[in-house]
């Protein structure tokens, strides 16, 4: 393995079938009605970013509550099922596979709903961040 760095960032592969220098394994993470698979994107760019996979936990459903990231970039894309996310000034929107939503910084959000099957890809800058429940704009 080369441990080489560019620019402050670490060449780095994931595998889903567990290949490769990154864990492929699901765990627990920020909601408790998700499971998280990190891609070593955050230990790659120390810190400065995070990736990760998100997959709905089967029969666990989303706690509608509103919320703030305190970070600099948000990024989803999804790869099954579909997620409804209802945002600030934009109202409900449904993302199904192949939707992409760039979550400017500070928007006031909140999921309603998604399906057993969901999983997306979410990428974050950085990659440790605050999120602050808030009021309904």
């Amino acid at each position: 393995m080369n441990n080489s760095i560019w620019k402050g960032q670490a060449f780095n592969v994931s595998h889903a079938d567990g290949a490769g220098t990154t864990s492929s394994h699901f765990e627990g993470g920020l909601r408790a009605f998700f499971e998280y698979r990190d891609l070593g994107i955050k230990a790659a760019t120390g810190g400065s970013y995070i990736a990760h996979v998100i997959r709905a936990v089967p029969g666990r459903h989303a706690e509608p509550k509103w919320h703030v990231h305190d970070l600099d970039f948000q990024m989803v894309y999804i790869l099954k099922g579909w997620v409804v996310f209802e945002y600030e000034g934009e109202g409900e929107v449904m993302l199904r596979p192949g939707s992409c939503v760039l979550q400017p910084p500070g928007i006031r959000h909140r999921e309603i709903k998604h399906s057993d099957e969901l999983e997306l890809i979410e990428i974050c800058s950085p990659a440790e961040f605050a999120t602050k429940s808030t009021n309904a704009p």
